[in-house]
């Protein structure tokens, strides 16, 4: 594993969620922990799906939601350990709605809970850095994309990062992650492709993991200058 001085014992929390571990899902947040392992990062693999994460909140989630200094629930207290122990975050996850899905949705809202990501004159996450890498299945020249990326941006560093004080957030959308491309037009009809297959589809995916790789490395060469 190559180290650098810069980032050397940095941790980085990889966050994905999806319900399969065969997924491009799955396998765009285990290259992505590759590539910041030879980064120099210590790398906290968090598999939401596999550790049986509930994205239902709950009342010992949350005892009492005015009083930011409340005992929350074990599993909560567990999840924001790891959180506070990361100085980058990376969420991987499909694109739902234009939005994230559930089960990643219930893990902010249980974990980033008041008190503890917010609320505080001083948030406790203040200074780290977050990337969201969003797999969507609209290609890349579809006019939906334009809009899908500020809506993304607006939720998740507006309306959730810059909100728990983190410093830098970003947010990759990766198009194209769809064997059969996929859009629907202006009376609301789904037109489905045909399904790319063999030197196609290598060239597809290789493009693919090409964007996801220069998204991650951009993000650390930013932390690298102090972005």
């Amino acid at each position: 594993m190559t180290q650098h001085d810069d980032s050397l014992s940095r941790t980085a929390l990889v966050v994905v969620a999806h319900h399969r571990t065969d997924s491009l899902t799955a396998h765009t947040a285990r290259r992505t922990a590759a590539r910041l392992e030879a980064a120099g990062y210590r790398v906290d693999l968090l598999d939401l799906h596999a550790e049986g994460f509930d994205p239902r909140m709950n009342t010992s989630d949350q005892p009492d939601w005015g009083d930011r200094e409340k005992s929350y629930s074990d599993e909560a207290h567990a999840h924001m350990r790891r959180i506070l122990d990361a100085d980058v975050v990376v969420a991987v996850f499909p694109v739902y709605w234009q939005s994230v899905p559930a089960l990643l949705k219930g893990w902010i809202d249980r974990v980033w809970n008041y008190g503890f990501a917010y609320g505080r004159s001083k948030p406790r996450l203040a200074g780290k850095r977050m990337l969201w890498l969003a797999l969507a299945g609209a290609t890349s020249d579809d006019p939906v994309v334009e809009g899908m990326q500020a809506v993304l941006e607006t939720n998740l560093s507006e309306g959730i990062a810059y909100y728990c004080g983190f410093s830098q957030s970003t947010v990759g959308l990766l198009t194209d992650a769809e064997e059969r491309p996929q859009r629907v037009d202006a009376e609301g009809n789904l037109l489905v492709g045909e399904a790319v297959s063999g030197a196609e589809r290598e060239a597809q995916y290789a493009d693919f993991d090409r964007r996801a790789r220069e998204l991650v490395e951009k993000f650390v060469a930013e932390e690298r200058v102090g972005v």
